[in-house]
């Protein structure tokens, strides 16, 4: 082992990009005396890691999915009798993966600090090499996406965000089928915003739909207009293409990471709610028109504050409205259990855990709506 190895992030920017794993794996077996090195990276769902490296990963995969759940690093005796040591791959909040590394011995604190460092380096490589290979989309999916998914995916902002002052994480479902239900965020200094978007309609005609809302507020948005500039703009921009057929739902926030203030415009049937303590309430905002309903439609803001430690929810009609045969509304009974269920799990968690419940919920039929599940926490 050189006793001062190049640091990974400059091998990485040379590697092409579908091959930052291996270039990985070499850095680590030359440096480090690394045996066996696998990166392994989530599903769609992220219930499952799906191996970069090497032959398929055998079925138990439970403390590199430790790993990944806490973020935290994980240590296990591999069979070789080596140290197996995951580390999780995080790049701005995004849980992008776990690296797995099998090292001759237990590693000191200044190798685990080492090793830390250059995890960083590639989760943020992974990352950044998404828009130029398709290497790490098909190892994320273990199926075929419908086309209307596959637009869906391709227009997130990501799945996670996060700094010390706040966590935010979303999840689709039907990962392999959703259809109009979408989230996007964006963060400028201290404020964030966040849509959470219900497109009528099903298939293509929805994901078409919510990709033209989207990309609508998005154009307001970075033109530096609020969000009732975003909403107005996008509201005239579908309107003017399906003359009021179809229509987003739609809630646009504006949360101050300082202040914890939040400004809102209520345009459907997206939930927002808070946990504060051990309480769960569903803020009281009076929902105006769904984005495309009208021309020339007017919004207006709607103002809550969020306190120290509040994790905030936003749900699609997809999760409170569903309603499997013969039973009541999961957002009467099942969602607030489920929520309860996730006070001790990060936002990366929790959006997996609510949505689990909705599809235990169903009890093997399939849902009527796709759904979509954002959740915030603010850390200040």
């Amino acid at each position: 082992m050189s006793d001062q190895p190049a640091p990974l992030g400059s091998l990485l920017r040379a590697a092409p990009p579908d091959r930052l794993p291996e270039a990985a794996a070499e850095h680590l077996r030359r440096h480090f005396a690394a045996g066996a090195v696998q990166v392994l990276v989530p599903d769609l769902t992220g219930t499952r890691l799906q191996p970069l490296l090497g032959d398929p990963e055998p079925a138990d995969a439970t403390t590199a999915l430790r790993c990944f759940a806490s973020q935290q690093p994980c240590v296990e005796r591999a069979p070789t009798g080596q140290v197996r040591l995951h580390l999780p791959l995080t790049c701005w909040g995004e849980r992008v993966g776990v690296l797995r590394v099998e090292l001759p011995a237990q590693p000191s604190d200044d190798l685990s600090e080492r090793l830390a460092a250059d995890s960083d380096d590639l989760a943020t490589a992974l990352r950044a090499a998404e828009i130029s290979t398709d290497r790490y989309h098909r190892a994320r999916r273990r199926g075929r996406l419908t086309m209307a998914a596959e637009l869906q995916w391709d227009l997130l902002p990501g799945r996670a965000l996060g700094d010390d002052r706040f966590l935010v994480a979303g999840q689709l479902e039907p990962a392999y089928d959703v259809r109009g239900d979408h989230f996007d965020w964006a963060l400028d200094g201290d404020r964030l915003t966040l849509t959470v978007l219900n497109g009528h309609g099903d298939g293509m005609e929805a994901a078409l739909l919510t990709s033209l809302a989207v990309n609508a507020m998005r154009n307001a948005r970075r033109f530096g207009a609020d969000i009732v500039e975003q909403a107005e703009l996008a509201s005239d921009a579908v309107h003017s293409r399906y003359a009021g057929t179809v229509h987003a739902a739609t809630l646009l926030l504006e949360i101050d990471l300082v202040s914890g203030g939040v400004a809102a415009v209520d345009a459907g049937s997206p939930h927002c709610l808070i946990a504060r303590g051990s309480g769960i309430e569903q803020v009281p905002l009076e929902q105006q028109l769904p984005l495309g309903m009208f021309a020339e439609a007017h919004y207006e803001i709607q103002r809550f504050q969020l306190e120290p430690g509040d994790r905030m929810l936003v749900v699609s009609d997809g999760v409170h409205a569903a309603t499997p045969t013969g039973l009541p509304r999961f957002g009467e009974s099942g969602l607030l259990s489920a929520l309860r269920r996730t006070r001790l799990q990060p936002a990366t968690e929790a959006v997996g855990t609510v949505l689990r419940g909705l599809r235990e919920y169903h009890a093997g039929a399939d849902p009527e709506d796709d759904a979509v599940m954002v959740c915030l926490d603010w850390r200040r």
